[in-house]
């Protein structure tokens, strides 16, 4: 028995030392986290966060959306968007307005503070996607978009 646990300790201890096989979804975690790093700092000296793109960049391109749009282009909970939106509206990003279909329901449209901001926001997340695809060939990225586009199609299925 004395034997067996040293074997086991041995084979243990050479396991610690040799780092894990990368993984896929390990390593776009990684990436993910990464642009987050670099970002939020860069987005912050505007006052927006990383998490408000999605929801700037929607608004930028309309003159208002309802919250539940908000919530299908994001994809995200309910709840999660409406406190994101609380926050928004608190920091004077967005404001929310009477729909002129519907006078029950509000759009979220971007305020005009927010909105002059925003060339300089797309500036920095332009900059920030140049330095981590740096030393990519064009058709290196292609490759990658087009596999990242199938790995989320796969993901909305599920």
């Amino acid at each position: 028995i004395h034997l067996k646990h040293r074997l086991l300790w041995k084979v243990n201890a050479t396991m610690k030392d040799q780092a894990p096989a990368p993984h896929p979804m390990q390593q776009i975690g990684l990436a993910n986290r990464g642009f987050t790093r670099i970002y939020d700092g860069r987005l912050r000296a505007l006052g927006f966060a990383v998490a408000q793109i999605p929801v700037l960049a929607a608004l930028m391109h309309s003159d208002g959306l309802p919250q539940a749009e908000l919530v299908r282009i994001v994809r995200v909970e309910q709840s999660s968007m409406a406190q994101l939106l609380a926050r928004m509206e608190r920091d004077g990003m967005i404001q929310r307005v009477v729909d002129p279909a519907d006078n029950r329901s509000r759009l979220m449209t971007l305020t005009h503070a927010a909105r002059a901001l925003m060339p300089q926001a797309r500036e920095i997340l332009l900059q920030g996607t140049a330095q981590a695809l740096e030393g990519f060939t064009e058709e290196e990225q292609q490759t990658l978009l087009g596999l990242l586009v199938r790995l989320n199609a796969n993901l909305e299925r599920v």
